[in-house]
């Protein structure tokens, strides 16, 4: 176990639930499952990495980490200098105060600035909005972050606009928003999957050294589990609002426990055309997240399931060891 002094963020029974249907007199009893009683600890420092194929609720996750999306219920604790603070209940200027110290950068660098601000703007934005320093010392927070992000000299980019900058300078100028303000937690949800793959590898690069530098601990959401390798300490598996396994990046690599992320490390290429890798055989396609029955959330397609996995809750994580948690009745 985690000494608690380690811990920055504390996730514990955390749900998303959407209504469908409904209306002005009817209270809706069907619900869109988005992320269901969702645990997990993030240590001070560490990358975890969130992977998980398109619709099993990551991106949502990451929205209730920032509270930019209200939790249905659960508790997220994030431990700051003046003591562990609930972030699923803050209002007002608790709210705010939180921003400086849990930031955000989001998956697509072309929507998420607004075209008629120039990057001063864009970065000094969140200075503005907390009240931070003065005009000459926000001007000089801008420059020395561009610089830092690899946007140099930043006189030539601070006053112009997002449409004359390309992809992976784009990022880097949101990942310049995300910093500062000097949060100590940073979601990041898919930052370089909208890149040409000749600039991801900067932009990850960059991500690693900042984290080292500016002591900033990563939420990394991705689908793509080589990005994860590269850039987590830990991976934890999502599937259907659940985490289904969670371990050290490279012990899930090699020994990975549940069907699932079998059958999502099976589906990776690798760039040898003499290796050839027995496919795991789940079946067949993404379950609903619409009230979903309650048992295992895999049942549906796992390989291995019987009928205690039926008539049974979903699983809870337990460590098999060495810190590595699995979801599953079979293994």
């Amino acid at each position: 176990m985690m000494a608690q002094g380690d811990i920055l963020v504390d996730i514990s029974n955390l749900s998303k639930l959407y209504p469908v249907g409904g209306g002005i007199f009817t209270r809706a009893n069907v619900f869109v499952h988005a992320v269901s009683r969702l645990n997990l600890q993030i240590r001070r420092g560490e990358s975890v990495g969130l992977v998980g194929e398109s619709g099993c609720g990551k991106t949502t996750t990451g929205k209730l980490l920032t509270r930019l999306i209200d939790p249905t219920e659960g508790r997220i604790e994030l431990c700051t200098e003046g003591g562990v603070v609930d972030i699923a209940s803050l209002r007002g200027k608790g709210l705010k105060k939180f921003r400086r110290q849990v930031q955000m950068i989001f998956q697509d660098p072309y929507e998420s600035m607004n075209p008629r601000l120039t990057i001063y703007d864009t970065v000094a934005e969140p200075l503005d909005v907390q009240g931070i320093g003065t005009l000459v010392e926000r001007e000089e927070r801008v420059a020395e972050l561009l610089e830092t992000v690899g946007l140099i000299p930043a006189s030539s980019f601070m006053f112009r606009y997002p449409h004359e900058l390309s992809g992976g300078q784009r990022q880097r100028v949101a990942i310049a928003r995300a910093l500062v303000v000097g949060p100590s937690f940073v979601v990041a949800d898919e930052p370089t999957s909208m890149l040409d793959v000749s600039v991801r590898t900067g932009v990850m690069q960059l991500m690693q050294d900042l984290a080292d530098r500016l002591s900033v601990t990563y939420l990394y959401i991705t689908h793509d589990l080589a990005v994860a390798r590269y850039m987590c300490h830990r991976i934890a598996v999502m599937y259907l609002g659940k985490i289904v396994e969670l371990a050290e990046t490279e012990e899930l690599l090699h020994h990975p426990l549940h069907p699932y992320t079998k059958a999502l490390l099976s589906a990776v290429p690798v760039p040898d055309p003499t290796f050839t890798r027995t496919p795991v055989k789940i079946k067949g396609g993404v379950s609903r997240p619409i009230n979903p029955l309650p048992r295992c959330r895999f049942y549906d397609r796992c390989p291995i399931a019987d009928n205690y996995c039926r008539d049974n809750d979903h699983p809870p994580l337990e460590d098999k060891g060495g810190g590595h948690f699995v979801a599953c009745y079979k293994v």
